[in-house]
């Protein structure tokens, strides 16, 4: 079997070549690590079950962001990093106001009324977002919300529209129940007839309609069988206007807390065995979403993520969903996942927040990723969204510490694993790694102890690729970790394979540390705005490698950096 470390490949050409003859000029090797090695075994012939693009969903708050600049740019960014669909969910769709986004906030004025009560709709603004979504390619995950001004139900303590971050966006009335919920499933009916006309019947069914974000908590200020009564005349009115709509909910939050299963539980319940307060019939449910979110903190200096968060929400929520025979096989929309709740809060109001400009964001999101997969086949239900909260923050300070994908039109590491997911192929295969933390340990107690270092392996038409990570919740040094990984069951037809291996590390796929090393400027120059757009992609770690097959198997050696990602494409 041929062994070769990839890491050595561009240096042995160069000597070979004579590029590095001169004394003094080579650089001398890297110490050996310290930490122990890890053996990675990927089986080609041992196929565990679909890969299905749970990747290419993404949202954020301030839909109005939409159609700036960076969100234009970054849009067809998402477009192109996928061969599938992309879809985009936003906030505030339906709440009055002018336009003009603000941190938490934005508004598309559709609906008002005039001095008699009757409805008047407005549909620039909506259509200028949803244009932008048609060109740049992309399709709306259409989220039904927030509720517009005229139709807010008067409460005695929520009589403020809206309320400005940093206090609670979600306090005033903009979240308020209707005051009239014909009136409710009336502005449905007529936005999805606007949107059938528009943009086309055929087109508007390959959407997804989801009723309010959040109901078990503030975003919400009535009762759990209150929105059972908004989804109803919500779904009524859609399937008024387009029969075949796909509808679901409830977008709740974390299942680990018992309010938040409960009220998915309890929703699941009136879908199951209720009545339609529209229409007295059978209620229409297409999907079930709710959210799952990490929690980092700062512990001894230092961020401290918290992955078992996130995945003991995913694992809670896929048992309640299994436990109704009826809705098991429905697809399941994670429509918020993320490491924690807040996009919107910079590492300016939260120190722990600033994750998100590195290579813990996306060595994070990529354990997450495989486990999410692991848990849908532990509760046997059908997962196809891992929706990323995140886009951009417009007109803001250089890596201010957003969740975002991008920093004044700058790509953060994060969106290159999102790249590097959509690279790998269609069908699961059997990985193992003595680095790895099981599933059980990281659902209990997260990654607390050894850092895990393992993989997750696909295969397609005569291709394979693996995907590696070295992930701990702690941010802090440590040296790397030898990693070798034997990819076996290789077809005999392949006698010689082509080996592409792309790196996000602190070097590798990361504008960030590039933007520290200019001094970290609020201003760049012309040509340093260039660099970092040009340092901010995927790339290789190395030149491509032809290897020799032996066995039916290959060998390939390299070192896997603390909270490095890195994906070895290899094809024949």
């Amino acid at each position: 079997m041929q062994l070769i470390k990839l890491s050595q490949v561009a240096f042995v050409l160069a000597v070979s070549a004579g590029v590095v003859s001169a004394q003094g000029t080579v650089p001398a090797p890297l110490p050996a690590s310290s930490e122990k090695p890890v053996a990675i075994s990927v089986d080609l012939s041992r196929p565990v079950a679909p890969n299905k693009p749970i990747y290419s969903w993404f949202g954020y708050d301030e839909g109005n962001y939409t159609t700036m600049r960076d969100g234009k740019k970054l849009l067809r960014e998402l477009r192109d990093l996928s061969p599938v669909p992309v879809y985009i969910r936003a906030h505030h769709l339906l709440t009055s106001g002018n336009g003009v986004p603000e941190l938490k906030w934005s508004s598309t004025n559709i609906y008002s009324e005039d001095a008699n009560g009757k409805p008047i709709y407005d549909f620039k603004i909506i259509d200028g977002i949803f244009d932008e979504y048609k060109a740049a390619g992309v399709r709306p995950m259409v989220e039904l919300g927030f509720m517009p001004k005229d139709l807010a139900a008067p409460l005695p303590d929520r009589k403020e529209y809206q309320v400005h971050y940093p206090k609670s966006a979600i306090s005033g009335a903009s979240n308020n129940p209707p005051k009239d919920y014909k009136k409710w499933g009336e502005l449905v009916r007529v936005l999805t007839a606007h949107l059938v006309e528009r943009y086309g019947r055929e087109t508007v069914l390959q959407w997804y309609f989801e009723v309010w974000n959040e109901p078990d908590i503030d975003y919400w200020h009535a009762t759990p069988e209150d929105y059972w009564k908004l989804y109803d005349y919500a779904v009524a009115g859609l399937r008024a206007a387009l029969p075949g709509a796909r509808v679901g909910g409830p977008a709740t939050t974390s299942p680990r807390s018992d309010k938040a299963q409960r009220f998915l539980q309890n929703f699941l319940e009136h879908v199951n065995t209720g009545k339609s307060a529209a229409t007295g019939s059978v209620v229409p449910l297409d999907f079930i979403s709710f959210h799952v979110k990490g929690q980092p903190t700062i512990t001894n200096g230092h961020v401290q993520m918290g992955i078992d968060r996130e995945l003991k929400d995913a694992d809670r929520g896929f048992a309640t969903i299994a436990s109704f025979a009826k809705f098991k096989n429905l697809p399941i929309i994670l429509s918020e996942a993320d490491p924690e709740g807040c996009a919107a809060c910079s590492s300016k109001v939260n120190p722990a927040n600033n994750y998100r400009n590195g290579t813990l964001y996306p060595a994070y999101t990529a354990a997450a990723y495989k486990a999410l997969f692991e848990l849908q086949d532990k509760h046997k239900v059908n997962l196809i969204s891992m929706l990323s909260w995140s886009f951009e923050f417009e007109g803001r300070e250089y890596f201010e510490g957003f969740r975002s994908l991008s920093s004044n039109g700058v790509n953060k590491p994060v969106l290159n694993l999102f790249r590097m997911l959509a690279l790998m192929g269609p069908t699961r295969v059997a990985t193992s790694s003595d680095g790895k933390v099981p599933l059980e340990s990281l659902v209990a107690n997260g990654v607390r102890e050894a850092a895990d270092v393992d993989a997750m392996a696909t295969t397609g038409t005569r291709r394979a690729d693996v995907l590696l990570w070295n992930y701990h919740d702690a941010d802090e040094p440590a040296a790397a970790a030898p990693t070798s990984v034997s990819v076996k069951g290789l077809p005999v037809t392949a006698k010689r394979v082509l080996v592409k291996h792309f790196r996000i590390d602190a070097n590798h796929s990361n504008a960030y540390t590039v933007w520290k090393a200019m001094g970290s400027p609020q201003h760049p120059t012309s040509e340093q705005y260039a660099e970092l757009v040009d340092k901010a992609g995927l790339q290789l770690l190395d030149s491509p490698v032809w290897m020799d097959v032996v066995d039916g198997q290959i060998k390939i050696s390299t070192e896997m950096p603390r909270e490095s990602i890195s994906l070895l494409q290899v094809t024949w």
